[in-house]
């Protein structure tokens, strides 16, 4: 505490105790509602990796320091207020509304933080509170140490500094406001936050020097932890951009560039009026692995896909340009629609990062009007004819990745001038509904429209029906859906 020499300063009116009590109330308030959100900010276990909870948790963790020192100070400046009644106080503690007194050894504990030095040069006498001894980890029967002992505990890096500030609070007469480190006797660090004031004397000479001595390690800390957390954040924030960019450049690469109505083959006895759209989940973040795919093939006929591929981002957006790019190669090559599922099935089931996926493929002879094709655990393509829709019959086919060495059937669709296919993804609905169920969803849906399909005059028509059905809807999946229609 200052001395009686520091007579250049009036006194203040010292706070009044109704005051002071007013706050410690809310100081309590405040500490037992971030005790409720430490609580629900907690991490588990399981989501540890999550930069944003780490980051919450330790924004929590600071707060609380700032409220216990905050505490403490309020603790100490009523523990020197001039007693008075203790109707208040009864009266406060029997209020439902204010918090519980903190714990006599937490309370303690936080008085211990802070301790008062004096140094008189007159006289070399040394004074310390019994919590600068704890501060230091000295014990009372050593003494305290003098201005000249003091860089001794002092982390060498730290010792000039210190050296500055006392040098400029004993010559300059100027405040110190300043931080520390020193190594306590058993070897601990800490971290001391120190403000003071040169005494003067009545020729205005420096008497003696005081100082109010904080322990703010773990304040310290806490506030390091802050900033890595923030700048992990950050970084991963930064990640998430550039693989969510990659991912749209990727898809945007390996997805048909189609604008409107594509036709071919070109002068074909039939053609096949084609369109297709990508749609986003709710999340546009999510990029996940859904693709359409249409491709005129060396004997005149036309490879028609869509498929789902598990995950999202790159990876997912990575392994979909894989699984296209090997069914277009195989169907270029003349592989018929179910053995080639089965080599994709290989291809996911060996590959460095093993994948699930679900694709319908087909293959369209324009000559014969017939649609061969083939599915592995996907919705099956549908068919509308005179103004009604129905599912084709699938045939047999699992999960791409999913079993080794399985073998995929195939079925021939028998098509007519007019006929409409429609071949889509499951991510169509919002997943109100799981698995088979979404997928039956989005198909009756689908089915629904028949009469708004019949009346239009082209695929392009028919997409834009679709997204109006289905692009509002808050999916937690992107979809794909890709649409033909049979010429005469």
């Amino acid at each position: 505490m200052p001395s009686p020499l520091f007579a250049d300063h009036s006194a203040d009116r010292p706070p009044e105790r109704e005051t002071v009590e007013a706050l410690i109330t809310q100081a309590r308030r405040l500490r037992g509602g971030l005790d409720a959100v430490r609580r629900e900010s907690t991490v588990d276990t399981d989501l540890a990796t999550d930069p944003q909870l780490r980051w919450q948790r330790a924004l929590c963790d600071l707060a609380v320091h700032h409220l216990d020192d905050l505490g403490g100070h309020l603790d100490q400046l009523r523990e020197g207020l001039p007693p008075e009644g203790t109707d208040d106080r009864a009266a406060e503690a029997e209020s439902p509304a204010a918090p519980p007194e903190p714990e006599p050894h937490e309370r303690g504990a936080l008085l211990r933080r802070v301790g008062s030095a004096e140094w008189n040069l007159l006289t070399d006498e040394v004074s310390w509170s019994d919590e600068l001894f704890a501060i230091f980890g000295r014990a009372p029967a050593d003494g305290p140490l003098t201005l000249d002992e003091l860089p001794s505990l002092v982390h060498p890096e730290d010792q000039e500094g210190l050296a500055t500030m006392v040098t400029d609070c004993l010559v300059d007469g100027r405040p110190i406001d300043g931080e520390f480190r020193i190594v306590r006797p058993d070897g601990s660090p800490r971290t001391v936050h120190m403000v003071g004031e040169p005494v003067l004397d009545a020729d205005g000479s420096t008497a003696c020097m005081w100082a109010v001595l904080r322990d703010v390690s773990e304040l310290r800390r806490s506030q390091q932890a802050v900033r890595e957390t923030r700048d992990s954040l950050h970084r991963e924030r930064q990640i998430a951009q550039t693989e969510h960019r990659l991912a749209v450049e990727l898809q945007e690469a390996v997805l048909p560039p189609w604008r409107g109505s594509l036709r071919f083959p070109h002068g074909g006895p039939v053609a096949l009026d084609l369109a297709g759209r990508y749609l986003p989940s709710g999340t546009r973040a999510l990029i996940g692995g859904d693709w359409y795919d249409a491709l005129q093939l060396p004997d005149g006929s036309t490879l028609l896909s869509v498929g789902d591929l598990t995950g999202h981002g790159v990876t997912a957006t990575s392994g979909m340009a894989m699984v296209l790019g090997a069914l277009r190669g195989m169907a270029v090559a003349g592989h018929r629609p179910g053995p080639l599922m089965g080599f994709l099935n290989q291809l996911l089931d060996t590959a460095a990062q093993p994948a699930l996926g679900s694709a319908v493929c087909g293959r369209f002879d324009p000559a014969a009007r017939t649609l061969e094709w083939a599915q592995a655990g996907h919705p099956a393509p549908l068919l509308f004819r005179g103004g009604t829709g129905r599912t084709l019959d699938p045939p047999e086919g699992v999960l791409l990745g999913a079993t080794s060495g399985a073998s995929y059937t195939q079925h021939t669709e028998q098509l007519e001038p007019g006929d409409l296919l429609v071949l889509h993804t499951d991510g169509l609905v919002p997943r109100r509904a799981q698995g088979a169920d979404a997928a039956h969803e989005g198909a009756e849906r689908l089915l629904a429209l028949a009469p708004r399909f019949a009346a239009t005059r082209s695929a392009q028509d028919c997409v834009r029906i679709v997204v109006e059905e289905f692009g509002t809807a808050e999916r937690e999946d992107d979809a794909c859906v890709l649409i033909a229609r049979v010429g005469g």
